[in-house]
């Protein structure tokens, strides 16, 4: 089987950053404006400045011991966890691989049938479904076997937003945290990546799916719509993305004299820049700034115990028939 994340950059400085957004933001899944008014931007502009600030942005989260960013890390430790698991089942073999930068989609999947494995899941590690992440991942990896002559035979997981074992994993998350604490936040955000709204109107079953697990989690926690609300982080460029975008609304409460906030990112799978500085960076410092006294951070699910339950419960669904 094969594990695959959004994925990292090399490294923090200038050129890796450049390679690794080219990349990002080459692919027509990510982004769907026509080439011939993208192109000039993304490689007069975007490519010229965006990198610097990027690399300051991984910077701030970088593992310099180890020379790699916090998602390279969790996702070899899930990886490895689930070799563990599986240890009693040798026909059972997990790698992992980026959908951007390295080790790549193909050159695993090149590894996999290498070593004789003549059946291939493909698990894109996106708990709700949208194209730029599940689909682009797919995507890569049918480009992969496109160029083999003999292919093994593919399962792609699909999406598990209201999985029971996934709901009461986020749950528990939410409530060890919580205990911890020694303060009641006034209000829980669950902040998912955002989505321009044009992709939603295409068919994208995203925003619904974001809306099926926040739900789900809410009951389960037993909270209310005030106490526990659905935002969406990190937009990019001048068109309109999914709302409510989670930094206002993190300005807004503030503003209103909410003293207390918690934000969790039940759509990752493993923390990474888009958790670790913007959510518990960039809207921790929004909320300080405008009133807020007491913020907290509620960790993505990893490679925990209960993270790994999730995986495993997916994947031993989705091996059926193929394994005993």
């Amino acid at each position: 089987m094969l594990l695959v994340n959004l994925g990292t950059p090399d490294d923090t400085t200038y050129w890796p950053m450049r390679r690794y957004l080219k990349e990002f933001l080459s692919d027509r899944r990510v982004i769907e404006t026509p080439r011939v008014i993208w192109w000039p931007v993304l490689n007069g502009i975007i490519l010229t400045v965006r990198p610097s600030k990027s690399g300051q942005a991984y910077a701030s989260i970088w593992d310099n011991e180890r020379g790699e960013s916090p998602l390279r890390t969790i996702t070899r430790n899930q990886a490895e966890k689930l070799a563990i698991r599986y240890a009693s089942m040798p026909e059972i073999v997990v790698d992992w691989a980026m959908r951007y930068g390295t080790p790549s989609i193909a050159a695993r999947i090149d590894a996999l049938a290498s070593a004789g494995c003549d059946r291939l899941l493909v698990f894109p590690l996106y708990p709700q479904y949208a194209a730029p992440t599940t689909a682009t991942v797919n995507d890569k990896a049918f480009e992969a076997l496109q160029q083999m002559r003999f292919q093994p035979a593919v399962r792609t997981v699909p999406a598990y937003p209201t999985d029971p074992v996934y709901i009461e994993a986020l749950a528990n998350s939410v409530r060890n945290h919580l205990a911890r604490l020694d303060y009641d936040p006034e209000v829980i955000l669950a902040s998912f990546h955002g989505l321009p709204k044009k992709y939603i109107e295409k068919g994208d079953p995203y925003q619904g799916q974001c809306k099926e697990t926040a739900d789900a989690l809410r009951a389960a926690l037993g909270f209310d719509e005030h106490e526990f609300r659905l935002t969406f982080q990190s937009r990019f460029g001048p068109e309109e993305w999914l709302t409510p975008y989670t930094d206002e609304t993190v300005e807004e409460l503030a503003k209103e004299g909410v003293k207390s906030l918690a934000i969790m990112t039940p759509g990752f799978v493993a923390d990474c820049v888009e958790t670790l500085e913007e959510i518990n960076g960039e809207a921790r410092e929004i909320f300080e700034e405008h009133g807020g006294e007491k913020f907290s951070f509620i960790p993505c699910l990893n490679d925990s115990d209960d993270g790994m339950r999730v995986l495993e419960a997916v994947i031993d669904r989705e091996l059926q028939g193929w394994v005993r």
